[in-house]
């Protein structure tokens, strides 16, 4: 397989996700030859993207968004901690760039979102009195099933 590395779209300088901006020297891109259907030309382009972002080292992002999107993508984390997103549904190279910054852009929007965060409560009075009730109930039942001593 023949990859194509670091050959960054001209176009794009930055990519804004929110009020996250994350710098174009950040992102790594590699291209190679796409699966699937082409005819032809699929063995001569290179239209599978490949997008690595190293969120360890990131200055970009919080630590905790960083750690909520490690979790986030699953096993598309490296052990290194690089972030490795690829694409090729389509034929074409910069259909699948914005595929991938699409799946980035997904993946940072579920990151940036706070947990809810858990508030204690206690039971109420009537589901502890529902409980006792149920408890005495099966209590009578296996009482029941003993044997009876004279």
């Amino acid at each position: 397989m023949r990859v194509v590395e670091n050959t960054m779209p001209h176009d794009e300088k930055s990519i804004r996700i929110g009020k996250t901006v994350i710098p174009a020297h950040a992102i790594r891109w590699q291209f190679s030859r796409s699966q699937g259907p082409g005819g032809q030309h699929v063995n001569k382009t290179n239209s599978r993207a490949e997008l690595r972002i190293d969120i360890q080292q990131t200055d970009f992002l919080a630590p905790a968004v960083a750690q909520r999107l490690r979790a986030h993508a699953g096993n598309r984390v490296t052990t290194a901690g690089e972030l490795v997103l690829t694409s090729q549904r389509f034929r074409e190279q910069n259909r699948n760039v914005n595929d991938c910054l699409a799946k980035l852009s997904a993946l940072l929007i579920k990151a940036l979102d706070l947990p809810k965060t858990r508030r204690a409560t206690r039971p109420t009075r009537a589901s502890k009195t529902r409980r006792l009730e149920r408890k005495k109930h099966r209590s009578a039942t296996k009482k029941l099933r003993r044997k009876i001593m004279d």
